[in-house]
């Protein structure tokens, strides 16, 4: 039986955090990650920085802690991506 804790957490909202180089198809490769899940992001944003870096923000909900450390992971192996990170909202 899953606790209240355990189910709290797992439609909790999250966030990912991605910081990589102007290319364009970043965003997509990183949206795709969501799709294969079948998981429509509450929102995502996408910003070219002062520092010349897109920024991405990827806000879900439905997703586990587990799971969405496992797709920073991979979108951190995007060889144009510098880092991918979470957090709770």
């Amino acid at each position: 039986m899953v606790s209240e804790e355990e189910l709290q957490k797992a439609v909790a909202p999250l966030c990912l955090r991605v910081c990589g180089e102007a290319d364009p198809g970043a965003l997509a490769r990183v949206v795709a990650y969501f799709q294969t899940l079948n998981v429509t992001p509450r929102r995502v944003l996408a910003e070219f920085g002062t520092d010349e870096r897109l920024h991405i923000r990827v806000d879900v909900a439905g997703v586990t802690e587990r799971r969405l450390s496992v797709i920073a992971a991979k979108v951190g192996q995007i060889p144009s991506i510098e880092n991918a990170y979470w957090h709770r909202l």
